[in-house]
């Protein structure tokens, strides 16, 4: 008798578990969807978008030769948040 009622209860707890098993991956499921639709723009984005530019730039000055003229460039240069950098030319003023 005692070999059934302990029998009885190992199978009893072990469809309890799997049950509860079962509901916990269910409820999982419903709080983490697959999908992720967005309406409108990034707000985070566009709020720190130009912040990099501002604290990244410098301006050079270099004296340059095109044939028989001399030049004076100034440009600015920024790097880019991939690692680059881009270079404006801001001035170009002829020297003797």
């Amino acid at each position: 008798m005692k070999k059934l009622l302990t029998l009885t209860l190992a199978l009893a707890s072990f469809g309890f578990m799997g049950s509860f098993a079962e509901t916990r991956a269910n409820t999982v499921a419903k709080t983490n969807p697959q999908l992720r639709i967005q309406i409108g723009r990034d707000r985070y984005r566009d709020r720190y978008r130009d912040r990099w530019r501002s604290d990244r730039e410098y301006t050079q000055t270099r004296i340059v030769r095109y044939g028989f003229r001399t030049y004076r460039e100034t440009y600015v240069v920024s790097y880019t948040p991939w690692g680059g950098t881009q270079t404006r030319l801001i001035s170009r003023e002829r020297i003797d």
